[in-house]
């Protein structure tokens, strides 16, 4: 590629953030103004919701596991999805004698779930029930970390369990954990292999970008909702950039 080329991509990538940018603010803003809802149903949010309403009245806890792939790849992306659901987790659940526990495959996800409950905790009044237990590191190998996460199934009384981050096949072992101890498992992943296996296997499967939308839907801040929002037209405007092309070309004008 040319440098000519690679810096009509650069600013071409720049444009395109600045343009998402500029529609979450936005959104963000006029959504202060009145109540925006997303406009797709998604039945696992749904099942969710009212599950962790059903946790803190029957003294079960929520469980949220980060998966393995670390936070500055790629894969960064569902992992701060997955701290975000454990931020909501914390905030329902601090009325519940049995906070939520968040485990991870990784040292850095780790430290960042012990990070979310602690500012979580703190900022609604509840320091004294942190505990850094809350966050653990299950292991280090697909493995080892899904040997580390199956006793929770086992050994807690588990309402919910969500799966959002990287994930390996080693995932069939903890979606199948769960199904045998009636946990509810609501999982997704930016692992197209995890996914496969997350759809036979998990009870609430997400699927594709799915999973991305959960803070909107778990109602986790403004700017979660107009992010949701300025996706859905965005992916309009290339889907149609797409067919007018595919139809000019067809014509010969390009």
């Amino acid at each position: 590629m040319s440098l000519e080329n690679l810096a009509g991509s650069d600013i071409a990538g720049l444009l395109f953030v600045l343009v998402f940018l500029g529609l979450m603010i936005s959104f963000a803003l006029s959504g202060r103004k009145r109540a925006f809802q997303p406009s797709r149903e998604i039945p696992a949010f749904d099942r969710l919701q009212r599950v962790i309403g059903l946790a803190v009245e029957a003294g079960k806890r929520l469980h949220l596991t980060l998966g393995r792939g670390g936070i500055t790849g790629l894969e960064g992306a569902s992992a701060v999805i997955g701290l975000t659901i454990l931020e909501r987790f914390a905030r329902v659940a601090s009325v519940s004698d049995r906070p939520p526990v968040a485990t991870s495959g990784d040292g850095t996800l780790a430290i960042l779930s012990q990070d979310t409950l602690r500012k979580t905790f703190k900022t609604i009044g509840a320091e004294g029930q942190y505990d850094p237990a809350f966050g653990q590191l299950s292991g280090l190998t697909p493995m080892g970390y899904a040997a580390g996460t199956m006793p929770l199934f086992y050994d807690e009384p588990l309402a919910a369990t969500v799966f959002a981050g990287h994930f390996g096949s080693e995932v069939a072992l903890l979606t199948d954990a769960a199904g045998q101890n009636d946990v509810l498992a609501l999982a997704g992943s930016d692992s197209l292999p995890a996914q496969a296996v997350m759809y036979a296997t998990a009870e609430q499967p997400l699927i594709g970008e799915e999973l991305y939308a959960a803070g909107a839907y778990l109602k986790a801040g403004p700017m979660h909702l107009a992010s949701l929002r300025a996706q859905d037209i965005l992916r309009w405007v290339l889907v149609l950039a797409i067919i007018i092309g595919a139809g000019l070309k067809l014509l010969g004008f390009l």
